[in-house]
């Protein structure tokens, strides 16, 4: 099977070309970091309209990267939500007109799936079952993945999700746009000893995060700095980016977080394994998707967690952690291959929980 993927759920538009044999034969990622920066967060009508102007060209660069007419695809997969509406439309109506006029089968893809299922389309042997840990800017969740369409959620966030407390504090340090992967990089100059940050819901019964705490005391840590004003023993002692504080203040607040926000995670995903283990016994396969999956701090810690739970980590390449559409063909080649297929009827959807994902033929 050749499934064509298309992703606009958020501020990438993507088109990639994936095979059943897991052969990746284009993924076009077009990225609108520029269009939202001066604004230091995603603009949803802005999303929309970058994605009406640039999708059917990332189709037909895909396709000819392929090398591959339209008439060879067996299905088109689609990011059908959850997302921002404006750009999962766009998408929606590209990919139900391409199938419409080809005639080809249509597979609407939760994008909380597709980033469950990618390691399989790089990774053969992770079969099911396995435990996803699933990090992204929107959600945070501990998953049983039992077969495509067949998901138990073990453990969620109560309140914000581990990419937007790591995008909110950025902005908090005035840390340029995407705010995560800035972060990190100024955690690794840092000293993550030097403020003592609540590590929340750590040693509570279940598998659910929160992260609201966390960043409420790095906001006052960062209040109390700025009225000190730089740290005169600082080398860099002067006023970083308006804030206030040096920027060794920065780094060592970001250092700080990010040590917090991994040993909470890591706490929760251990409680997780152990529940995983109860229903599966032996060897668990952990799995770890989503665009903070790319944090170099937390692959890290999963691996050593891995370790000592006798557990084998599993993670997709950081090229197919943040949004892309391999990930989306290769949900729809999963589908198609069971008979999963959708009508040119379904409805885009701003909200759509992996636990609401069918698993029978529509």
């Amino acid at each position: 099977m050749i499934v064509l993927g298309i992703e606009t759920s958020c501020d990438e538009t993507a088109a990639a070309v994936v095979t059943d044999g897991r052969e990746i034969l284009a993924n076009k990622v077009l990225s609108q970091l520029d269009e939202h920066a001066p604004y230091g967060g995603v603009v949803p009508e802005i999303a929309a309209r970058s994605h009406l102007d640039h999708i059917d060209r990332l189709v037909r660069e895909a396709m000819d990267e392929a090398g591959l007419d339209l008439r060879a695809l067996d299905g088109i997969a689609v990011t059908g939500g959850p997302g921002l509406i404006g750009g999962v439309m766009v998408g929606a109506i590209t990919a139900k007109t391409l199938a419409q006029v080809l005639d080809k089968p249509l597979i609407n893809v939760n994008h909380l799936e597709a980033h469950a299922l990618s390691v399989r389309l790089t990774e053969a042997e992770a079969d099911f079952p396995y435990l996803l840990l699933l990090v992204t800017g929107g959600h945070c969740q501990l998953v049983s993945v039992e077969d495509v369409g067949r998901y138990t959620v073990l453990g969620t966030t109560i309140d914000d999700a581990i990419g937007e407390a790591f995008d909110k504090t950025a902005k908090m340090l005035g840390l340029p746009y995407p705010g995560g992967p800035a972060l990190e990089a100024a955690a690794e100059r840092g000293d993550g000893t030097r403020f003592d940050f609540p590590r929340p819901m750590m040693g509570r019964p279940g598998c659910d995060f929160s992260f609201s705490g966390l960043k409420t005391a790095v906001a006052q840590t960062v209040d109390r700095l700025a009225a000190a004003g730089p740290n005169a023993t600082d080398q860099g002692a002067t006023d970083q980016a308006g804030t206030g504080l040096s920027a060794g203040d920065v780094d060592d607040v970001a250092a700080s977080f990010q040590a917090a926000a991994v040993a909470a995670t890591l706490d929760r995903t251990r409680a997780a394994l152990a529940r995983f283990r109860t229903v599966h016994p032996g060897t668990p396969r952990l799995v770890v998707a989503g665009g903070v999956a790319a944090n170099r701090a937390l692959r890290a810690a999963l691996e050593e967690l891995a370790g000592e739970a006798g557990a084998v980590l599993c993670a997709p390449p950081p090229a197919l952690c943040t949004d892309n559409a391999a990930m989306v063909a290769w949900a729809g080649v999963e589908r198609l291959g069971r008979g999963l297929t959708d009508g040119l009827d379904f409805a885009p959807r701003p909200r759509w929980p992996l636990g609401d994902v069918r698993a029978d033929p529509a």
